[in-house]
């Protein structure tokens, strides 16, 4: 066959053998997809797989378009492809080890979804007035540097995405200053299982306070770089503006919650709504807006880690006030470890806390042992808590039969219930914007399959 020009769009539909049977296929040169396509195959509706194994899906997941040229006219999602079982491995471990368990669903803010399990544990119990001052502090103050760190995520990928490399770079190097506190307090950068039912593992670090404080002008001014990079930037603005929306009613109607519910003009925060650890003391807006599209939840995600460091602040006075106060409840049929303490090489118990346990009292052994190795009952019965996650409001349902393993833990996730917007926001608008609106909706796959 003589190849036509160039400039003159051509398409062939050989013989399905030459494929192989039952397979057929066709041979273009030249000219514009879209004319081929019409010409081969006699329409311009295609459909097409973005993911699972793609840098924008936020983990892997698998987006199902239909196209017509380059106007997307169905949008389908398609999860699973990180399933890991947590929910139903929790029903075989103690109430303490599902920490282990459970942190590791977003496992970009792997603190909220301690709070939330252990808040219900602790309702189950009925100790969630016995929970020492302290051990709520430390939660409010951990959560609320990890929800900024999760929203340097979303601006620092959501940036790369669109092709700005230094968003990312800036995002992330603001990320590490946090990652590296975290790790000072629990020993690991994430997944922590540092929240435990009745109160937390271990106090912070003596110095804890004055590295944060240290800590706090260098992350304002991080986000400030990233406010002019992204909110100044008339590329960036008009890249977003008007692209993604997602009115307050169809927010309503799929159950969307967190920053993409806020920039419809709706201020539901949980921990406003309903407060948990004390949030009801500390004081701290709601940023909102009504654009309702991609830019104005940028906008959002950046004003509310300004709140989170406005509560951050407050933390540390409460912090100097109730220095030496336990973190953990006083019931020791409850407290697992018994105000555990790090050792002088960083790693396990301090040799004071082995002694204890080991060399004088043979009852703090026996109970210790029995603690670690059976767990402590759960009253029959069944809670439901919710928390205010960085994408959205994060709910847990527990089931106790009275036994030392849960009966039933099941999530809501916020990225599993934001994920249904995706068809809403991306069916008659471009391809090229499907990125856009996946990346305001910042879903992490870890807590979407669970």
């Amino acid at each position: 066959m003589t190849a036509p020009a160039h400039d003159a769009p051509h398409a062939t539909r050989p013989a399905a053998d030459d494929y192989g049977p039952g397979v057929a296929g066709f041979e273009a040169s030249g000219g514009d997809w879209d004319e081929i396509a019409r010409e081969a195959i006699g329409e311009e509706r295609i459909v097409v797989n973005m993911g699972p194994q793609h840098p924008s899906t936020h983990g892997v997941l698998r987006l199902m378009l239909e196209i017509d040229g380059e106007t997307v006219t169905e949008a389908r999602c398609g999860i699973g492809y990180l399933h890991t079982g947590i929910e139903k491995n929790m029903e075989f471990r103690t109430w303490t080890q599902g920490t282990t368990f459970c942190t590791r669903m977003d496992y970009l803010a792997p603190l909220y979804q301690e709070a939330a399990y252990c808040l219900g544990t602790e309702r189950l119990l009925g100790i969630t007035d016995d929970v020492p001052e302290r051990a709520n502090v430390i939660r409010v103050l951990m959560m609320e540097l990890n929800r900024v760190a999760s929203h340097l995520v979303c601006l620092g990928t959501g940036g790369n995405e669109m092709g700005a490399t230094t968003i990312m770079t800036l995002s992330f190097t603001a990320r590490e200053e946090i990652l590296r506190m975290f790790e000072a307090v629990t020993g690991l950068r994430m997944n922590h299982a540092y929240i435990r039912p009745g109160g937390v593992a271990q106090d912070v670090p003596e110095d804890f306070t004055e590295h944060i404080r240290e800590l706090l002008p260098s992350l304002r001014k991080y986000l400030a770089m990233l406010g002019d990079l992204m909110l100044a930037n008339p590329i960036f603005k008009s890249r977003l503006t008007g692209v993604g929306v997602l009115n307050l009613s169809g927010c309503f109607a799929l159950g969307i919650t967190g920053p993409v519910l806020r920039s419809a003009g709706h201020p539901y925060d949980v921990r406003k709504a309903f407060p948990y650890c004390g949030y009801e003391d500390y004081d701290f807006d709601v940023p909102t807006d009504t654009a309702a599209d991609c830019y104005s939840r940028v906008v959002l995600r950046i004003e509310e880690c300004y709140q989170s460091l406005r509560i951050v602040e407050q933390c540390m006075r409460r912090l100097d006030e109730t220095q030496g106060a336990p973190v953990m409840v006083a019931d020791k049929k409850i407290a697992w470890p018994a105000q555990l303490a790090v050792g002088h090489d960083g790693q396990g118990n301090s040799l004071d806390h082995i002694r204890h346990i080991m060399g004088t009292s043979m009852e703090a052994l026996i109970h210790h042992f029995k603690l670690v190795t059976e767990g402590f009952g759960v009253p029959a019965g069944q809670a439901w808590q919710t928390v205010e996650h960085p994408r959205g409001e994060l709910g847990v349902h527990l089931v106790s039969d009275g036994g030392t393993r849960p009966y039933r833990a099941h999530f809501r996730d916020p990225s599993f219930n934001n994920l249904q917007a995706v068809s809403v926001m991306c069916e008659g608008g471009q391809v090229a914007d499907v990125v856009v609106s996946v990346a305001s909706l910042d879903p992490v796959l870890g807590g979407v399959d669970r």
